[in-house]
């Protein structure tokens, strides 16, 4: 049976999740499981009075986008299952561990710079929203965890060069885009506290966080990341953040199992099948996925899936490949590589 304290910070984690409609204001409306632009905003206006902290180490100057888009080498694309913040502290769940080894792998290849979807930025049905902001407080998206959660800094910068390029290049693929000014929500910098510890594996470049859409439509999603797959020609890392498997709302029911949910498992093994799909059939499989009986079981809302459709889209022809995963209640923890990685 999973770990007692591991639990206990999830459930408290759903529950405040399905509490969050009631806790916001009357007025902001169309608020559900995936924490839509608003409610993103709200926490973003709520938490202005943390002060950023900026990497000072990282200089916006040291990206030249477009300099060298002829590389042979393209970095690699990897989809990383989040979960909540407590994984920061959690060391001893083996999530910990592989986000390391992962984030590790990432650093050895000294990629210019970071572009990451995360689960918890959804923009509008048909508009893609870019962060254009250098500094900007980080978002705490979640409610119900000890006090020191709130507290937590992710030294980081952004580069409003490369979030022009991203621009840029969703526009010339037709994908209506425009610029804000957000902050980094949890399904980025609690996964990157893990990857990329501040102290034991510094990331030391910029990051870009850019939006889903407000859409359940999977291929609009691999259209996506098809937009920006240039990116990695030129050195920038595509990561991709969300979960293989996400229902908070059998996080009581899971507690009381042995065994993982059923959904947990036959979702996980049938996302593997479908990632791991020639590149010919692969968009074909990954939009069968959301058709399955069980597909709104494993996801009640599919923001936490879209991720890795985007991440399918950015890879191109390179094969997709999971690294691990880790079926655990009402969830899954599976990690996934497109492409291989060269060390720079």
């Amino acid at each position: 049976m999973p770990r007692r304290s591991s639990w206990l910070f999830l459930l408290i984690f759903g529950l405040s999740i399905a509490l969050l409609p009631i806790l916001l204001d009357n007025n902001e409306t169309g608020i559900n499981l995936s924490y839509t632009t608003r409610a993103s905003n709200l926490f973003c206006r709520a938490t202005n009075l943390f002060r950023p902290v900026v990497n000072q180490n990282i200089s916006t100057q040291d990206i030249r986008i477009g300099t060298n888009a002829s590389m042979a080498v393209k970095t690699p694309v990897y989809f990383l299952s989040h979960g909540g913040p407590n994984i920061m502290e959690d060391k001893d769940h083996p999530a910990y561990a592989k986000l390391q080894g992962i984030g590790k792998e990432i650093t050895q290849q000294k990629p210019k710079g970071i572009v990451v979807f995360s689960a918890h930025w959804q923009g509008e049905p048909n508009v893609i929203e870019v962060n254009t902001a250098e500094t900007m407080p980080l978002i705490y998206d979640f409610y119900g965890f000890p006090d020191h959660y709130y507290q937590y800094q992710y030294p980081h910068t952004g580069s409003p060069e490369l979030a022009e390029k991203v621009l840029n290049l969703l526009k010339g693929a037709g994908i209506k885009a425009e610029g804000v000014r957000r902050g980094l929500d949890h399904g980025v910098w609690a996964s990157f506290m893990c990857a990329f510890d501040p102290k034991e594996n510094p990331l030391g470049v910029p990051i870009v966080q850019v939006s889903l859409f407000n859409s359940d439509d999977g291929d609009k999603h691999y259209e996506l990341g098809r937009a920006v797959r240039s990116l990695r020609e030129e050195g920038i890392q595509i990561i991709v953040s969300g979960m293989a498997v996400h229902n908070l709302r059998d996080l009581w029911k899971a507690m009381s199992l042995s065994q993982p949910m059923p959904y947990a498992v036959s979702f996980d093994e049938a996302l593997k099948e479908a990632v791991e799909q020639r590149v010919d059939g692969r968009q074909k499989a990954m939009a069968e996925l959301l058709k399955r009986p069980d597909a709104r079981k494993a996801h009640p809302s599919f923001e936490h899936l879209l991720p890795i459709h985007i991440g399918a889209g950015a890879a191109g022809d390179d094969l997709g490949k999971q690294l691990w995963t880790k079926p655990e209640g009402s969830m899954s923890w599976a990690l996934y590589r497109f492409g291989e990685p060269v060390v720079a």
